[in-house]
Parts: structure tokens; sequence; C-alpha cells
């Protein structure tokens, strides 16, 4: 009974926290993404702090990094944006006689009429001046919140940088004597797997971009830069982002004037490289720095975006790993993390590297004997 109990609060305490998490939503998303971030750089901060850098200078150094790699990405987005917004006007004609054409099957197959279609469209429209204004305000203060929002975690991820070890001697001394060990190997693992998590996550990026480049290129996506940059970018979001990014792809293609071959070739490549990233680059650049088994996965971005919207998909995974780490390490909380965690023994066939370093141990082995 007491047991029981006890994982009632367990559970009656993570509602109270996925309830606060909604409901300050706007105050702790840039606070966790600027936490987070701000774990990729502990190491290299550290490293500029070896060579006699005062804390503050290398903190400030390592937020410009950043600032200069989302730049980068930006400008080679815009430069390839700016040679597709040159074709336009032929893509919006393309759709436009594909909207008519679709609107013309449907009058001959399914029996809407014009008349009726268009009916429809004007019942689920509001008039069009209103539509227009409420789209003006809406990106205005879209724009503006998203630059306020990241302006913040800028700050706090310098901040979270400078006080690093103020707050770590904060959770410490929330610790009993004897558990002071214990959160020390906490803090340490926690941010252990947010840096490899993310260094691996940005390499392979990088990767996917390469990938994708060669395959729209081959296929002959005009623009194709573009969209393997726009494909790799959206990683961050897994699982959806991908399939965003070969939906635009797709999309495009047909404005563009690409037949039913060269839509085929381009799912193709997007199948083509997920089994790559599946099985050959996420075992070996990602690694399993996040022990979390593929249910827990699905779930953790399904309720980080109920809670926070895409910001809750992107850290769903890393926050539920650090998570994790709290579970394995508490005794009472070691079930909730076995739960999360894989199933080794079958997870672990799935991967191809597995398998080569599982036969390559094999043969140095027998040549030993």
């Amino acid at each position: 009974m007491p047991k029981l109990q006890q994982n009632v609060y367990i559970l009656f305490f993570l509602f109270l926290s996925f309830a606060g998490l909604y409901f300050a939503s706007e105050f702790l998303i840039p606070v966790a993404l600027a936490a987070v971030l701000s774990m990729l750089f502990i190491r290299f901060c550290n490293w500029l702090e070896s060579k006699r850098l005062k804390r503050g200078l290398a903190s400030f150094i390592c937020i410009a990094i950043f600032l200069l790699s989302i730049a980068a990405i930006i400008l080679l987005m815009s430069w390839q944006l700016s040679s597709l917004s040159e074709n336009m006007d032929e893509m919006k004609n393309r759709l436009i006689e594909l909207l008519n054409n679709t609107r013309a099957w449907l009058s001959r197959t399914i029996g809407i009429s014009f008349k009726q279609q268009e009916k429809i469209i004007n019942q689920q429209s509001p008039s069009g001046a209103s539509t227009a204004g409420s789209i003006a305000m809406g990106f205005a203060s879209g724009t503006l919140g998203l630059l306020i929002n990241s302006l913040l975690v800028m700050v706090y991820m310098y901040l979270f940088l400078f006080y690093r070890s103020h707050i770590k001697n904060f959770i410490l001394k929330l610790a009993n004597g004897g558990d002071k060990n214990l959160a020390d190997e906490i803090v340490h693992k926690s941010g252990k797997v947010a840096q490899k998590y993310l260094s691996g996550l940005g390499a392979m990026i990088v990767v996917l971009w390469i990938m994708y480049g060669i395959g729209f290129s081959l296929v002959g996506v005009e623009n194709a830069i573009f969209f393997a940059v726009l494909c790799g970018v959206l990683e961050i979001v897994p699982f959806v982002g991908n399939l965003i990014g070969t939906s635009l792809t797709v999309l495009s293609v047909v404005a563009q004037g690409g037949d039913a071959k060269m839509i085929v070739w381009v799912l193709v490549t997007y199948f083509v490289v997920q089994f790559i990233q599946t099985y050959i680059l996420e075992p070996l650049v990602v690694g399993e720095q996040v022990s979390i088994n593929s249910l827990f996965t699905i779930m953790s971005i399904v309720v980080g975006e109920m809670v926070w919207g895409v910001a809750g998909m992107i850290l769903a995974i890393p926050l539920l790993g650090i998570v994790k780490i709290i579970c394995d390490n508490v005794p009472d909380l070691q079930p909730y993390g076995f739960l999360i965690g894989p199933a080794v023994k079958k997870e672990k066939r799935r991967s191809l590297i597995y398998r080569f370093k599982r036969k390559t141990a094999v043969e140095v082995s027998n040549k030993e004997y």
C-alpha cells in the first residue's frame, strides 16, 4: 500500500508539473532553450578559460559563435531563396493551373460544381479585409515576439554559462550531506547527455545537407541546396521535421512543372537518406547518448508540442534524457527510468553499426585464440 501511494503521488506530481509547464510556457520556453543550448558550449567555454580567458569573455565568445552559425545558415538560405523568388511568378501560374485542374476533376468526377466549390471556400474564410488585417497583425505580433524571445535566449545563455558554477553549487547545497556525490553525478551526466546529443545532432544535420544536396541535384530539383538545407535544419524537430521538408520539396517540384518521375525520385532520395540516417548516422554520430525507447520518444514529442508547441518538440528528447538520468540515479524512481529506457537486446540489433562492431569483435577474438 505505501508503494502504491508513492506511485500515485509521483503521477499527481507529473500532472501538476505539466500543468505548470503549460501555463508558464511564455517564461519557461526561453529559459529551457537557453539552458539546453548553454550545455552545448560548456566544454568549449571550459577550454577557453583554460587558456586564461576570463569567464565573461569566454561566455561571450560562445554566444558569438552560436550567432554566427545561425547567421551563416540564414544567409545561405536567403541566397538560395533569392534565386527561387525569380521563378515565383511561373510557379504561381503552375499552382493556379494545378488548382483549376483539381477543381475541374472534382466537378467532373464527384459532381461538385464550380459555384458550389466557391460557396464552400467562402463559407470557410471570413471577409478579405478582415482576413488581411488579422494576418498582418498576427505576423507583426509573431515577429516581435520571436525577436524578443530570441534576445532573451541569448541573454539567458550568456548568464547560464557565466553562473554555471554558482548554479551547480546551489543544486549541491539542496542535497543532504550523503547525497551530494549523487547530486554531483546527476548534474555531470545531465550536462554530458545534452552536450553529446546536441553536438551529434549538429554533425548529423551537416551530413544530411550533403546527402540531400547531392540527391536533389541529381534528381534535377531547382534550388536543390535550399531544400537540402531546409530538410536538414528541420531535423531538429524529430520525425515531423523531415516529413515537412520533403513535402515542401515535392510541392516545389510540382509547382516547377516536374513530372511524376521526378516526384518519385525525390521520394526515393528521402527514403534512402532516412535509411542511412536511421541505421548508420544516428548510431555512429548521435549514438546512444539519450537512451529512450521509441514509444516514449514519440510520446514526449507529442506532449512537448501540446505543452510548448514547436519549442516543446525540439526540447522533448534532451529534456526526457535528463529526466531518465535522474530516474536512474534515484532508487524510488528507477522503475520509471527502466520504463523510459530501451529494450537493449532488441533495439541494439536494429543498428548496422552495432552488427558491424559485434562481427568485428568476434573476428578479433577468434584471431587471438
